[in-house]
């Protein structure tokens, strides 16, 4: 793609950490496996990738090191068309990597991660002005669950956000192998509570409202300023807004391949759609589909579809092979 040129003011603006990832080639685990294939994955990069291939004005930012992996990791995220004017390669600082391990029935992911670039990001790594610029700031909590300093750098960029009128999204992304579900839950509920987008997954709010009701969890999240979409249910998607519940049914996969970065892919759909204009629901609506077609192939992000694609499988359109 050559040099990109830097974006006066992307749509959306996303950051954290963003990894080499390993994977082992077979299902007898690291301890065996002869080869490992490489790529990257995180969270808002992989959301940041979406947007951009749905043809949005995307930025991503975060600190890699600067070396073979954080390379790697930097252009390739720029080779997809996301603004990276604002990243960060850091000298002496190492690129967070994880390593994922598939098993007959399970898969595992090992993460490399202590002290990586990504965990000694803090508020001077904002650059105000960029996200004052955006329409919606997106963040995780995964980033905020790698340090402490990394979890102030989230707080001060929501706060920068809602101070400039900038919509704040935020997918709790809980990870009980960076931090405690009792370190995690006052966090991530404050978060939720600045969002004006909230994208949990049924599953995880039973863990941090410690409910199994789904009805009492839909009575706290009524009381959050932020339309839910709460990921998870029975072949659905709920949408809580104003005191009201809506329920988007699941675009159905042709086939399930994998299901790694679903919820980024679903993210980035819905994302897309209100960036379009659409209410909470149609935008619902996309993410459902973008999501469906994220796990018919392999990949934290490689299968994030295009807007062709979307419009295509909107329009019915059926695949000419030759």
């Amino acid at each position: 793609m050559g040099n990109q040129t830097e974006y006066s003011s992307p749509e959306a603006v996303t950051f954290g950490e963003s990894m080499g990832l390993f994977t082992g080639q077979d299902t007898r685990g690291l301890e065996y496996a002869s080869t490992l294939s490489k790529s990257f994955g995180g969270a808002e990069s992989n959301v940041a990738i979406g947007l951009a291939r749905l043809g949005h004005r995307a930025g991503w930012f975060g600190r890699l090191g600067n070396d073979a992996l954080g390379q790697m990791i930097y252009k390739a995220i720029r080779g997809e068309g996301v603004d990276v004017s604002r990243a960060q390669l850091s000298e002496g600082e190492a690129t967070g990597l994880m390593i994922r391990e598939n098993m007959p029935g399970k898969s595992s992911v090992h993460y490399y991660r202590r002290y990586s670039a990504a965990s000694q990001m803090t508020t001077s790594d904002l650059d105000t002005d960029y996200i004052s610029r955006a329409k919606i700031l997106h963040v995780t909590g995964i980033t905020a669950a790698i340090s402490e300093s990394s979890r102030e750098t989230v707080l001060e960029a929501v706060r920068i956000a809602k101070q400039a009128g900038v919509l704040v999204s935020f997918d709790p992304n809980l990870r009980l192998k960076l931090w405690t579900l009792q370190e995690a839950r006052p966090v991530l509920l404050s978060l939720a509570q600045e969002a004006d987008y909230f994208l949990p997954g049924l599953d995880e709010l039973k863990m941090l409202y410690e409910e199994e009701n789904t009805d009492k969890i839909f009575d706290r999240l009524k009381q959050l300023d932020a339309v839910s979409i709460v990921k998870g249910g029975p072949e659905l998607t709920y949408v809580l807004q104003q005191g009201s519940v809506e329920e988007v049914p699941f675009v159905k996969a042709d086939q399930v391949i994998d299901t790694v970065g679903a919820g980024d892919g679903f993210a980035a759909g819905f994302l897309s759609g209100i960036l379009q204009g659409l209410n909470p629901v149609q935008a619902t609506g996309i993410g459902s589909l973008t999501g469906s077609l994220m796990v018919q192939a392999v990949g934290d992000w490689e299968a994030l579809p295009t807007a062709a694609e979307v419009k295509a499988k909107l329009s019915n359109a059926h695949h000419i092979e030759r």
